[in-house]
């Protein structure tokens, strides 16, 4: 098997992390996703939201898909003062504690104009007794505009979306890091999945649904819409989870998961337990370090959403360790980055086709 990352591989993830795809506005990052798997799959769709599959072998009947999300949380422009500030909503999950100080780029038909969230300078707050917390209706961007009508002659309106602009880095040979790692280093790996099987002369008698979806970071909207146009017989969903051994995180009640161990296969109510243990087989024969992780009533990824469509489609989750979830300083081990690849590409390799997953058989 040819080696899981190359030089091609890293410069596609560069451009495709510092690419903004934020959440509803993710088709520059699919654009880049596109040009990428093209050449390793028979054809390419996207749907009327954004979300792309790309698929290997489309005229199967029984259908795989490998999936993850490609949206960014942002921010969403809610009210400009008079004296030109911009007050914000999320879009997603964003962080109000970490926005303060923070450089921001605000899309706008006209083009990205800066911005910073700014804060109290330390010597006017209250600091010898309790701070104030940033909160989301306390946080604002700063422009550089004197009034409204300077921020409108700018293109800023009410619905401009904001991203941040931090970019993609490696932290001592050992991590990836950036915003947006959740999750388009999902992304990236169903994509290097896609160029080994290429690669490797692989084939299917089943169709492989390489698939990209949009709007998880709202509610899993995008997998919600697309399981429903691919109607899959099977589905494996990779995502990142939190590594819980970084300060301040409880294990007793969010276990204990470490980057650099491996990737973690979940055990939840919305995972298939037999498609579950096919990947254990397959990580156990091909010698791929792996975790485990219970999630209580939903995994909160796309997983539930493949999961419960379509009469119940057996589904399970692949996730990758990661630290400081929605922040800009995001990061991975590199290792487990190439064993996740490896562990999707193994597990793809043992699905037979027409294979029943049911529990039962009467």
């Amino acid at each position: 098997m040819k080696p899981s990352i190359n030089k091609s591989s890293m410069k596609f993830l560069e451009k495709y992390l510092n690419t903004p795809s934020p959440t509803g506005a993710e088709i520059n990052g699919q654009k880049v996703w596109i040009d990428y798997i093209n050449s390793f799959v028979d054809k390419i769709h996207i749907d009327n939201y954004g979300t792309a599959y790309a698929i290997i072998n489309p005229s199967a009947k029984y259908k795989v898909v490998i999936e993850a999300h490609a949206d960014e949380i942002s921010w969403f422009v809610n009210y400009i003062t008079e004296d030109g500030l911009l007050y914000v909503i999320r879009n997603g999950g964003s962080d109000h504690m970490i926005a303060p100080s923070k450089k921001v780029h605000i899309h706008t038909k006209k083009g990205v104009v800066s911005g910073v969230f700014g804060w109290p300078a330390i010597h006017t707050r209250n600091y010898t007794g309790a701070e104030e917390a940033p909160k989301v209706e306390t946080i604002w961007v700063d422009c550089g505009a004197q009034s409204k009508e300077e921020v409108e002659k700018l293109g800023i309106h009410v619905g401009c979306i904001i991203t941040y602009p931090d970019e993609f880095f490696i932290l001592n040979d050992t991590y990836f890091v950036c915003r947006a790692l959740d999750n388009r280093i999902g992304g990236f790996m169903i994509a290097e999945v896609a160029r080994l099987l290429k690669e490797n002369n692989d084939t299917f008698d089943f169709g492989l649904y390489i698939t990209n979806s949009v709007q998880e970071e709202v509610g899993l909207r995008g997998a919600e819409m697309i399981t429903d146009t691919i109607k899959p017989d099977v589905a494996i969903v990779t995502d990142v989870t939190h590594d819980t051994t970084t300060p301040m995180i409880d294990m007793k009640k969010h276990g204990e998961i470490k980057c650099g161990k491996g990737p973690v296969i979940t055990y939840a109510p919305a995972v298939q337990n037999n498609l579950r243990e096919l990947i254990i087989n397959a990580s156990e024969e091909n010698k791929i370090p792996f975790q485990r992780h219970a999630s209580s009533r939903v995994t909160g990824t796309d997983t539930d959403a493949f999961a419960y469509s379509n009469g119940g489609v057996p589904s399970a989750l692949i996730s990758l360790p990661l630290k400081y979830m929605h922040t800009t300083v995001e990061m991975v081990h590199i290792k487990d980055v190439e064993n996740t690849i490896k562990m999707i590409y193994h597990s793809l390799k043992s699905i037979k086709n027409n294979q029943d997953f049911k529990y039962l058989k009467v």
